[in-house]
């Protein structure tokens, strides 16, 4: 169980991989967010052009590295009143566990998947598996974006995917309409993949050597970023339409990434969407994030997109 949102893993299900016809068959650990310390604030002018600067706000707490603290001390209340659960040790809050239960339990779940990750990277570094875990919010059009990825590749590298989301299998469905392997992991009450789902679905899978593997975690912008899954590399994926304020909203998982999707762009024209601020906001998180601009319908970028997986099937991403 989470001791950030409490899914459960008593509810998965991995479904059979259905392979298309004549077919055969790396460090990746997540980076900690760490807090700025200062908040931005944005002016704008009559003219409607705007700047930001940053201003440091003092707390009205002290931090509590010292003392033991307890479940009712993992928040603090700001000079403005709001509420921060997020204030003690585990960065986070759950009633009837202390500060030090939580950061134990995390570090149990954590360590033991950490050693299946690592597990799962040998496995596919022997094969010569380049596997990519993609993160994104729901509706953001991984699938999409993953549909036309295989199309594209169609000929040139074998492509697997495992699938991950609470139920159903359409997106796997979605996924073999194409002719590629595709496996389904059903979570549950589950809001994220771990490497022992994954490691249990290469079990399933008759993955080709020197091949790409996609992950489709299930679609949630928190918990898939503290899950090392044995990935080569985490993408995250952002859609024009979610708002550009995102990698400051859950900047653990834009840490994370070493790639950054800015998907749907052909929506822009229709959209008040500041693509250059999103950019920001993303490198104000992870400074060294590379970022393409993509549309699965128009085609942009996809070129470049497709480039990067190249490099990174040639050990140079």
């Amino acid at each position: 169980m989470c001791t950030v949102c409490g899914c459960g893993s008593g509810e998965v299900k991995i479904g059979g991989a259905v392979r298309p016809r004549g077919a055969a068959r790396k460090p990746a650990a997540t980076r900690a967010w760490k807090a700025l310390g200062e908040h931005q604030h944005e002016h704008v002018h009559p003219d409607g052009t705007r700047h930001s600067h940053p201003h440091e706000h003092p707390h009205d707490h002290d931090h509590m590295h010292d003392a033991e603290p307890t479940a009712a001390m993992a928040h603090v209340e700001d000079g403005e009143g709001h509420l921060h659960f997020g204030a003690g040790p585990a960065h986070a809050h759950v009633p009837g566990l202390s500060q030090a239960q939580m950061v134990k339990i995390e570090r149990d779940i954590l360590g033991k998947n950490d050693l299946q990750a690592e597990a799962n990277r040998r496995w596919l570094a022997e094969r010569g598996i380049f596997a990519l875990n993609l993160v994104s919010s729901p509706g953001s059009g991984k699938t999409t974006l993953l549909v036309r990825t295989i199309n594209e590749l169609a000929g040139r590298v074998p492509v697997a995917v495992i699938e991950g989301d609470q139920q159903t299998e359409f997106d796997a469905e979605r996924i073999r309409a194409t002719g590629a392997p595709a496996l389904q992991i059903n979570t549950g009450k589950g809001c994220h993949l771990d490497a022992d789902m994954v490691g249990r679905a290469f079990e399933r899978m008759d993955l080709a050597e020197r091949s790409l593997l996609l992950i489709e975690n299930v679609g949630n912008l928190v918990c898939p970023a503290a899950f090392d899954l044995g990935e080569a590399h985490k993408v995250a994926i952002l859609s024009v339409t979610e708002g550009e304020d995102k990698p400051l909203k859950y900047p653990d998982l834009f840490a994370a990434a070493d790639l950054l999707l800015l998907n749907k762009v052909d929506l822009l024209p229709h959209l008040a969407f500041d693509v250059e601020r999103a950019i920001g906001y993303a490198r104000r998180v992870n400074p060294d994030v590379q970022v393409i601009r993509t549309s699965a319908v128009s085609g942009e970028g996809i070129a470049e997109w497709l480039a990067w997986i190249e490099r990174g099937l040639a050990g140079r991403a």
